[in-house]
């Protein structure tokens, strides 16, 4: 329905604190559908009590779990042995917030369910939501024919220096963190660098839809 009222959250990072205090601050709108645009773990002190708060968070609210970036490094990790991006992006404050020495994989069954569940996208009739965008060359429609496209929905950037876009709906995003939050003609970037302890980030913001209307929290996990 085009009419849907929805919430999207940015990007996490580990932060529970500061998301725990957002989420304070969305309880007006629990009628809302949430949609969290990915990366909830990395970097910040901790993800495993973030992935619990989540899974909580499902069973009182109507909610969408997108994929980040980094949930994919960490399914990279577990199936593929591949720890060497995910460590330097991160990945070792997530395994230090479950107890994790080395480079073990020993993750809570419900916690890799939650990370294998996540979506790369989901759209209304308004609002497609990714976690990081989408080539501005093409059509939405045209991306979700492309299957080497969206894998670029977890890494896509070029987006953000496109003069124009030929999507056909506006576009809610996270992954490039900037001091505010992005809002163009068919475009919100929602990732305000909550994880980072640097002048003008620091904030975990949200967006009402379709309001447009943008709630922050400050980062209180520094």
């Amino acid at each position: 329905m085009s009419n849907k009222q929805i919430i999207a959250i940015g990007d996490i990072h580990g932060c529970c604190d500061s998301m725990e205090a957002m989420l304070e601050k969305l309880k007006p709108y629990s009628d809302r559908q949430f949609i969290f645009v990915g990366d909830y773990i990395d970097r910040g002190p901790d993800s495993k009590k973030v992935v619990n708060r989540l899974i909580e968070l499902e069973k009182q609210v109507d909610v969408v779990f997108l994929r980040g970036n980094h949930e994919q490094m960490l399914l990279d990790a577990v199936d593929q042995g591949n720890f060497s991006l995910w460590l330097m992006n991160g990945g070792r404050s997530t395994l230090n917030s479950y107890g994790i020495q080395g480079q073990s994989t020993d993750i809570p069954e419900d916690h890799l369910e939650f990370y294998r569940n996540t979506k790369l996208y989901y759209e209304t009739d308004d609002y497609f939501f990714v976690h990081a965008g989408l080539s501005p060359a093409k059509t939405i429609k045209e991306s979700l024919k492309d299957k080497k496209q969206m894998k670029e929905f977890l890494w896509e950037r070029s987006h953000l220096n496109a003069f124009e876009t030929a999507w056909e709906k506006t576009v809610v995003f996270g992954h490039t963190p900037r001091p505010n939050p992005i809002k163009k003609d068919n475009m919100l970037g929602i990732d305000t660098g909550c994880v980072y302890d640097r002048v003008g980030y620091g904030k975990l913001t949200a967006v009402k839809l379709p309001e447009e209307e943008f709630i922050q929290q400050i980062c209180l996990d520094h």
